[in-house]
């Protein structure tokens, strides 16, 4: 094997080979080997969590964006945070709440089929019919388990991170609602009474309310925690700090852009690419790729990059420690708006 190639894993060759044996740490973003036996716990989400705070304890944002965010905070109105990938959009989210003490950030990521539904709440009715027949069957009487699932619907109930964002207590949670431009047309409309009114409903606790001890039900957050919905209704009483980011891709409707406080980010510059590194890959690293991340910036200025790009480069050409560096870096780097 010669040395250019010394680093390969997959030769191509045809020839078996236990290769696979010198493959380095996989990047933290994609570890999964902390998950537990049982597969329920997952130590790559830790780590994520671990960068993301990082970075927050890092990020220091210019004066326009203080003042927005400060703005949106007094005035209790959701701040809509537009500009190119790796802007730093989700990471002032995640600064507001370090910096705050508000806890760990409720992430909602939008896709084309995303409804407000999916934020707000689901309600597994399939799995409430059939725990019902089965119990009626081990009774012996079709409608002894009746009663019983009436009590424990909530069980059946989990908050999305909407939903969960406007739970009433004393303080404040912090929501992003990640990539708002990616969805359907009509579900920054559908957003509006709810950021709106701060509250919303649960129709199928709604018609039970007066069957229900205290009128009350116990359901699951978005973050697995078990809480009291009264009356099937949930109303905030600290409006939450939510966070809307848009890649400007779509423009949206004047009435979300009336009840939002706008924030244009510029292109990342040299140093808070140079803290993502470092927040995400470490010291070493980051000070070994910064003539990358110099190399990202200027091609920035004409083509359209992502900064997870940045981030699988100087990944690899560290840890792989290729003698064709620069040739990988370039294809790791593909410009995301080159004509097809």
């Amino acid at each position: 094997m010669t040395e250019s190639s010394e680093w390969l894993i997959y030769r191509g060759a045809g020839e078996p080979h236990d290769g696979l044996d010198r493959l380095p740490d996989p990047p933290p973003w994609r570890d999964f080997t902390s998950r537990d036996a049982a597969g329920s716990g997952d130590g790559s989400e830790d780590r994520r969590l671990g960068a993301h705070r990082h970075l927050a304890e890092l990020h220091r944002p210019g004066a326009e964006e203080l003042e927005m965010i400060n703005a949106a905070l007094y005035l209790r109105r959701p701040l809509l945070v537009t500009g190119s990938p790796g802007a730093g959009k989700s990471t002032l989210a995640h600064s507001v709440a370090y910096e705050l003490g508000l806890g760990n950030v409720l992430r909602w990521s939008i896709v084309s089929r995303s409804e407000l539904q999916d934020g707000l709440y689901h309600y597994d009715a399939i799995a409430r019919l059939q725990d019902v027949q089965i119990a009626a069957q081990a009774d012996n009487g079709p409608g002894s388990g009746t009663p019983g699932a009436v009590d424990g619907i909530g069980g059946y109930i989990r908050l999305g991170p909407l939903g969960t964002a406007l739970l009433p207590s004393d303080k404040p949670r912090v929501l992003l609602i990640d990539e708002l431009d990616k969805s359907d047309i009509d579900l920054p409309n559908d957003l509006l009474n709810v950021l709106e009114e701060g509250e919303f409903a649960i129709p199928e606790l709604e018609r039970i309310a007066d069957r229900l001890p205290d009128r009350t039900a116990e359901v699951l957050t978005a973050d697995g925690v078990k809480v009291p919905v009264r009356d099937g209704r949930v109303r905030c009483r600290a409006f939450p700090f939510v966070v809307l980011t848009s890649n400007g891709e779509r423009d949206f409707p004047a009435p979300l852009m009336r009840r939002c406080i706008h924030l244009e980010l510029g292109r990342p510059d040299h140093n808070r690419l140079a803290t993502f590194v470092r927040a995400h890959l470490g010291d070493e690293a980051a000070r070994a790729g910064d003539d990358l991340v110099t190399r990202f910036l200027e091609r920035s200025r004409s083509e359209l990059l992502a900064t997870d790009q940045l981030l699988n480069a100087i990944y690899l050409t560290d840890a792989a420690a290729t003698p064709s560096r620069d040739r990988l870096a370039d294809l790791l780097i593909q410009r995301l708006d080159r004509p097809r």
